[in-house]
């Protein structure tokens, strides 16, 4: 015969479905918690080419942006976590600018295509529907990038960031390994003209080049920033700056290993792909193969964050 349970038995019952409701387990089996700051998915106004415009759910847009992001025939789990990085971003972006309108381009944002979505990528948003990154409670800045090359970097190293370093960017170990062979390694050549141009864009005032110096660099093997010298003057140019102004789809990072002088040019030879700060692209593909999880993904490349449900 069995006995009715005693009341320390039923309070500790009552305590544990209090708890269980403020939480729910993430795809890894981690407890995301319920901040639940929004009622309900956000609609808002995507700005696209054209002067076009379009509104649409949050949830709608995250997955269109996933699908301009990422690379088709991912694992899942990596689009999970660019889900909750895109979704992070975007409404940061729009409660730090109190509007419910953001850019279609990656120039500006995000890249939204979607002309890309797959199912696998639908299925990723869904599972982590309302998931974003926040530290101390606050939206991070959820920034990301192709390859980090085996090490991601500084927020000030990798995009010339002059407010104080974001507590939650470290520098890890990034598994890049699978990342395309002229990703890892890449050599690239600019003409001075190219170069002088970059320079002022700047807004030097430079007509001629001699040459170039790489002046230091971070202990990922970074460059922090070049000497550049035409005639009699030399400008000191941070290396973030430098790249974004001369091409950053050619000079994939500064990440560089080699620099020389060559016939009317520059040769860089380096590795990786992109700023190098936050979330590897390619080392959340491995890691994904691996089976780690989404949650898993993310804390790896930010320290001390929480991934919290915003909606459900």
């Amino acid at each position: 015969m069995c006995k009715k349970p005693g009341p320390v038995l039923c309070l500790f019952c009552l305590l544990l479905v209090l708890i269980m409701a403020g939480c729910e387990s993430g795809t890894g089996g981690k407890a995301v918690r319920r901040r639940n700051v929004l009622k309900d998915e956000p609609q808002i106004i995507v700005e696209l080419a054209n002067n076009q415009e379009k509104k649409l759910g949050l949830e709608e847009y995250i997955t269109g942006v996933v699908a301009g992001e990422m690379k088709p025939d991912w694992p899942e789990n990596a689009y999970a976590a660019q889900t909750i990085i895109a979704r992070t971003f975007a409404l940061k972006y729009l409660s730090d600018n109190k509007t419910n309108r953001i850019s279609g381009s990656y120039q500006f944002a995000q890249e939204y295509r979607p002309e890309k979505i797959t199912p696998e990528i639908r299925e990723a948003v869904k599972k982590t529907r309302g998931e974003v990154i926040v530290y101390k409670d606050e939206y991070i800045n959820a920034w990301f990038h192709a390859s980090a090359g085996g090490q991601t970097t500084s927020a000030k190293v990798g995009l010339g960031f002059e407010k104080e370093e974001p507590p939650y960017i470290i520098s890890v170990k990034s598994p890049d390994e699978e990342a395309p062979a002229d990703i890892k390694n890449w050599e690239v050549i600019f003409a001075d003209s190219e170069i002088i141009r970059a320079l002022q864009e700047l807004g030097y005032s430079i007509d001629s080049l001699s040459n170039i110096e790489i002046v230091d660099k971070d202990q990922t093997g970074r460059v922090v920033s070049f000497m550049i010298t035409g005639g009699d003057d030399s400008i000191t140019v941070k290396a973030s700056e430098f790249r974004n102004a001369l091409d950053p789809q050619k000079l994939k990072s500064t990440k560089i290993s080699g620099l020389k002088r060559t016939a009317g040019g520059f040769a860089f030879k380096g590795s990786g792909y992109g700023h190098g700060v936050g979330m590897s692209q390619w080392g959340a593909y491995k890691m994904a193969r691996e089976k780690k999880s989404p949650e898993e993904i993310v804390s790896h490349y930010y320290k001390d964050v929480e991934i919290v449900k915003e909606y459900d």
